[in-house]
């Protein structure tokens, strides 16, 4: 099975902490949680419809199969 792998940077970035004046001054908590859904919901679908990327060519992913079974 090959694996199918993103290489568009923003997909990967760190998670943010927020401190509680933060989501204050986004609206409450409400409106918060609201605005994450969003941007989860839009990572989500870009990670979808994201090009599948192929690490290894069809003669890589033959010589390491051979190499899997010849290591087992």
């Amino acid at each position: 099975m090959k694996p199918e792998i993103s290489d568009n940077e923003s997909l990967w970035k760190a998670h943010k902490s927020y401190t509680p004046e933060e989501v204050l001054a986004a609206g409450g908590t409400t409106a918060f949680a609201q605005k994450r859904t969003e941007e989860t919901e839009a990572a989500i679908e870009a990670l979808k419809n994201a090009p599948p990327i192929e690490p290894f060519s069809d003669e890589g992913w033959a010589k390491l199969m051979d190499e899997v079974t010849r290591d087992k």
